[in-house]
């Protein structure tokens, strides 16, 4: 589902991030995760509309003139019925500006991750949208050359040389890796099989559970008609993406064992990219917590200080005469 956010990790950073994940969501217990900052609720459904209040059947004088039924617009509250194809297209559009705008630790774009189980389907185009959004961050651009930078200094494959081009090759492949998964398994399948490319949060529940769901959205996802299936187009379009790398990796790094092997690394760093979406909130709001509560003991040690000074250097009182 997110692959394509994690499409350009290989197996060593991925490792990290996941050490990192579990070690600090797992250093809370067994217990239920519970962070009280920057812990999403569990995902709730959209707030339903307040009743309007009945107005006071006054009953006509004699002689006069009933009066008529408001009308639409005429500033009395209607009873809104089932959401139309365009309201929920619309909504959907509201909440995708406000996905577009999610980024961890203020750089790493989350744009593929939200907490409302009752998100409005994306339209195709909508997904289409997400996607060259996710794939032309800046973010994408540096991480993919810090990628290809590794690949150079590992001399991963040698017919691309070194220097200037040696690396443009790199980082040309590594981000043709990143944009072939989020194009195929973030676009194009999806809306031809009405799945939504989104990962949705649970951010409930203890932390074995949580891992366990968010590992399994990689092969299992909602759909447009709000069901849950399989995740078709994530793990094809892994495996597509790994195919069309065929083309511009060297010839000796090619063929079919390479290009599943290629699907399967994507599809796994997939599941990286999932558990830290879940559990990110956790380890942001364990931190934040312990700043704040340092910052507090350090304001309240700064207050003590300066009241025993003050005593200290307060003036001796005059004798009372006698």
């Amino acid at each position: 589902m997110i692959a394509a956010w994690t499409a350009s990790f290989r197996s060593l950073p991925a490792l990290i991030t996941l050490t990192a994940v579990l070690l600090a969501a797992g250093s809370q217990g067994h217990s239920q995760i519970s962070s009280t900052a920057s812990l999403p609720d569990a995902p709730q459904s959209p707030t339903q509309p307040a009743t309007p209040a009945q107005p006071q059947t006054q009953t006509p004088q004699s002689g006069s003139t009933p009066q008529p039924a408001a009308q639409p617009g005429s500033g009395t509250q209607q009873t809104t019925g089932p959401e139309t194809k365009e309201q929920q297209q619309q909504r959907a559009q509201e909440e995708l500006q406000k996905e577009e705008k999610q980024r961890m630790l203020g750089v790493v774009p989350m744009f593929n991750v939200t907490s409302n189980s009752s998100s409005a389907p994306l339209s195709a185009k909508q997904k289409f949208q997400l996607m060259f959004k996710s794939s032309t961050d800046p973010w994408i651009f540096f991480l993919t050359a810090a990628d290809g930078g590794l690949s150079m200094e590992g001399d991963e494959y040698k017919s691309y040389g070194q220097g200037v081009e040696g690396f443009a090759k790199y980082w040309g492949a590594a981000y043709a890796d990143t944009f072939d998964g989020n194009f195929w398994g973030n676009a194009v399948l999806p809306a031809w099989w009405h799945e939504d490319p989104r990962y949705f949060r649970m951010g409930h529940g203890n932390f074995f559970k949580r891992a366990a769901y968010s590992a399994s959205t990689t092969v299992w996802c909602k759909r447009d008609n709000g069901k849950w299936g399989p995740n078709y187009g994530n793990v094809a379009g892994n495996f597509i993406a790994g195919g069309i790398s065929n083309l511009y990796y060297p010839a000796n790094d090619r063929g079919v064992e390479l290009t599943f092997a290629r699907g399967a690394s994507v599809t796994y760093e997939g599941i990286v990219g999932a558990e830290l979406a879940e559990f990110w909130p956790d380890i942001y709001g364990h931190f934040l917590n312990n700043y704040r509560k340092k910052k507090a003991r350090k304001a309240a040690e700064a207050e003590k200080q300066q009241q025993q000074t003050t005593v200290t250097n307060a003036p001796p009182k005059p004798d009372n005469p006698q």
